[in-house]
């Protein structure tokens, strides 16, 4: 979720019901050299708690200096990524590239843990492909080193995002009687319904929602009315949609500047507005514009276009 999870994307996460959130991962070499990108990461607000931070890296002495600094911060927790698969994080042996030794994996996460007093939890995968699956070994070592709580996303390095996620293996590690500490479950989640199905079928303590979340943060609010209520609540009309989309720009001007702002939003018009028919043109017209007085125009067509057309979601 680099350059996504950002604070105005938690703001409009938080708003529609997310429990619990964290910090887009932070490179621990970044913070140790004072990189501006880096520093500006570890930017928290009071609403958002509980919050974590979370980082990165491949090096110990660099992850718990890293950490250190991250303890400046106060955040409530600290989360440590062996999970992200992306090519130049792995080739730094950091990220899942972790997860092809797992004695290093140990070391890292003691390194974290002595360095801060706040709860340590770590988000990993299965392990590096389908050979070398090694989640139940990694939960207990990591257990035994002080770990608060484990995030499991149900896919190997090597399947990327691809195919369906493997929870059965997360299950096993909440059979497994040596395992005390909290089990969340990551991957394919997009629905209440899978929610409550997956829950209860592996016996999760809780759920991570990532790319589900992204142009609809009302999916945390769904999910907690219907494992409440067992109904489901009613999509968010094109009302609903505007007005988060709009204080998502809003709030990304805010934090990023206007220019910087209006540019990384971009990324997020396609995502508030799926499957709506006819928004192609509307969308070209978001992206194309560095104007925030004018994209605030154009979402009031948007609004009007689709207040007395139905949307046709496909």
């Amino acid at each position: 979720m680099e350059d996504v999870s950002d604070p105005p994307f938690r703001y409009v996460c938080k708003k529609n019901g997310a429990d619990l959130m964290y910090t887009e991962f932070i490179s621990s070499e970044g913070l140790i050299r004072d990189a501006i990108k880096s520093k500006k990461k570890l930017e928290i607000f009071e609403y958002e708690q509980p919050i974590g931070i979370q980082i990165f890296g491949g090096d110990e002495e660099a992850m718990a200096m890293a950490t250190e600094i991250v303890h400046a911060v106060n955040p409530d927790l600290v989360d440590i990524n062996y999970g992200c698969p992306v090519k130049k994080v792995v080739c730094k042996g950091a990220g899942a590239g972790v997860l092809k030794d797992v004695d290093l994996m140990v070391r890292l996460t003691a390194a974290v843990v002595r360095s801060t007093s706040l709860p340590v939890t770590v988000k990993t995968r299965l392990g590096w492909d389908e050979k070398s699956i090694n989640i139940l070994e990694v939960a207990e070592r990591l257990q035994d080193v002080g770990v608060q709580a484990l995030t499991v996303h149900g896919r190997t390095r090597a399947q990327l995002y691809k195919g369906e996620a493997d929870w059965t293996m997360i299950a096993r590690i909440k059979e497994n009687p040596r395992i005390q500490i909290p089990i969340f479950g990551n991957g394919d989640i997009d629905s209440p319904q899978k929610a409550l199905e997956y829950k209860n079928r592996y016996g999760v303590d809780g759920i991570m929602i990532g790319r589900a979340a992204i142009g609809y943060p009302w999916i945390f609010k769904e999910i907690k009315h219907f494992l409440q209520t067992g109904e489901q609540l009613p999509p968010p009309d094109i009302k609903e949609r505007v007005s988060i989309c709009r204080t998502h720009l809003q709030k990304s001007c805010e934090w990023k500047g206007e220019k910087l702002g209006v540019f990384e939003m971009r990324r997020h018009y396609a995502p508030y507005f799926h499957g709506f028919n006819h928004f192609k043109e509307f969308r070209m017209r978001l992206v194309t514009s560095s104007n925030l007085t004018e994209l605030h125009q154009i979402l009031d067509e948007v609004l009007a276009f689709y207040s007395v057309q139905e949307p046709v979601l496909s």
